[in-house]
C-alpha cells in the first residue's frame, strides 16, 4: 500500500470512496466518477448518467455530487483524517467538480459521530407520523448555512402551497418528452444492475387519498403502515443566494450534513426534486419558501410510522467500477 503524507493508504482513500457512493442521487443514477492518488481523490461527474428529460439544466446531478462530495469528507473524517476541498479546479474540464486533499490535523468530532450515518440514510418515502422539532430544524440549518446553503422550513398555509406544487409537478411532468422512458429505465433495472430504485425502496399501494407528491416512483413492496398521505412531515427547502453551478454542488454538500444529521438524531428523511425540474413550479415552491435565493432541493423530516419496519439499502456500483 502507498502511504500519504498523513499516513493514508491509497486503500483507506478508496474505501472513503465507496462509503461516499452511499450519498443519495436522483433516481440512485450515482452520476459520479473519482481519481483516487496518494494523498488527494479527485471527483468527477458522468455526463453519460444525466437524465436528460427529468433534469434539463443538470441541477439533479451537480446536487447529487455535491452530496457524495460532503459523504467523502465525513468518510474521511471517520478515519481521522482532514482535508482540504477545491471546487472546479480546472475550468477547461467541466466534468471534474472537486479535488479532496488529505492534510495533517485534527478532524472535527462532530463529523467523525456523522460518520456511523453513512450507511445508515435512507431515503424513506412512506409517510411520515410527526415532523421535525423546531430546534432540530434550526440545528440544521446552522449546518447547512456551514456549507453555503440556507434551510428553509415551510409551515402553515404555505406549506399547503408547497404540496400543490409538488402535486402539480407530478402530474405535468409526466408528459414532457423522454421523462416516462427514463422513469421506467431507472426503476426496471436489468439484472444484476447495482444502481436504480428498486421496487424494494419504494411503498407498496395505499388505499385511498394516496398524496401525489409521494408516489413519483412506480408502486413497490415497501410495507407502510397507512395510505401514503397525509403525511405529517416537515418541508424543508434548500436554497442557495445564487444559482450556478457552484452554488448548486454546494447545495448538495448542505443536503448531505442536514439528512446525516437529522439520521443521527432518530428521523427518517426523503429528498424531494420533482418540482425543481419544471420552471412553473420552481418559481412557486420559490414563493412558498420565501426564500430569497434560489431553491435547490426539498427535503421532508420526520418520524417515521410505527411497526412500518425499515427501509431496505439500495444498491450501489462498485467503486473499480466508478474509479479513472
Amino acid at each position: 500500500m502507498t502511504a500519504t503524507s498523513s499516513g493514508i493508504d491509497v486503500h483507506t482513500l478508496e474505501e472513503a470512496v465507496r462509503r461516499a457512493t452511499r450519498a443519495p442521487s436522483i433516481h440512485n443514477t450515482q452520476p459520479w466518477r473519482w481519481r483516487v492518488e496518494p494523498g488527494r481523490i479527485e471527483l468527477h461527474a458522468d455526463a453519460d448518467r444525466r437524465l436528460v428529460a427529468t433534469d434539463p439544466d443538470g441541477r439533479d446531478l451537480l446536487v447529487s455530487c455535491g452530496a457524495a462530495l460532503e459523504y467523502l469528507r465525513v468518510a474521511l473524517a471517520g478515519v481521522g483524517a482532514g482535508s482540504t476541498t477545491q471546487r472546479f479546479p480546472d475550468p477547461e474540464q467541466r466534468d471534474h467538480l472537486a479535488t479532496v486533499t488529505v492534510v495533517d490535523g485534527h478532524t472535527m468530532l462532530d463529523d467523525e459521530n456523522l460518520y456511523a450515518q453513512l450507511d445508515r440514510r435512507r431515503s424513506d418515502r412512506r409517510p411520515y407520523d410527526a415532523g421535525a422539532p423546531a430546534q432540530l430544524v434550526r440545528a440544521l440549518a446552522r449546518r447547512a448555512r456551514a456549507l453555503g446553503a440556507d434551510l428553509v422550513a415551510v409551515e402553515g398555509q404555505a406549506r399547503d402551497r408547497l404540496i400543490r406544487a409538488l402535486d402539480d409537478a407530478a402530474t405535468g411532468q409526466p408528459h414532457r418528452p423522454g421523462y416516462l422512458a427514463e422513469l421506467l429505465a431507472w426503476t426496471h433495472r436489468y439484472a444484476g444492475a447495482r444502481d436504480g430504485v428498486p421496487a424494494t425502496a419504494v411503498p407498496k399501494a395505499g388505499p385511498g387519498g394516496d398524496a401525489r407528491h409521494l408516489q413519483r416512483f412506480p408502486t413497490g413492496s415497501l410495507p407502510h403502515r397507512t395510505a401514503l398521505g397525509p403525511d405529517a412531515g416537515t418541508l424543508c427547502v434548500v436554497t442557495t443566494a445564487g444559482d450556478d453551478r457552484l452554488d448548486r454542488l454546494r447545495a448538495g454538500e448542505a443536503v448531505a450534513a442536514v439528512l446525516l444529521a437529522a439520521t443521527a438524531a432518530g428521523y427518517a428523511t426523503c429528498p424531494l426534486s420533482q418540482a425543481l425540474e419544471l420552471t412553473t413550479t420552481r418559481t412557486r415552491v420559490q414563493a412558498a419558501a420565501g426564500a430569497i435565493g434560489y431553491p435547490q432541493l426539498l427535503l421532508r423530516i420526520g418520524r417515521p410510522a410505527e411497526n412500518c419496519g425499515p427501509v431496505p439499502e439500495t444498491p450501489r456500483r462498485a467503486v473499480s467500477h466508478l474509479l479513472f
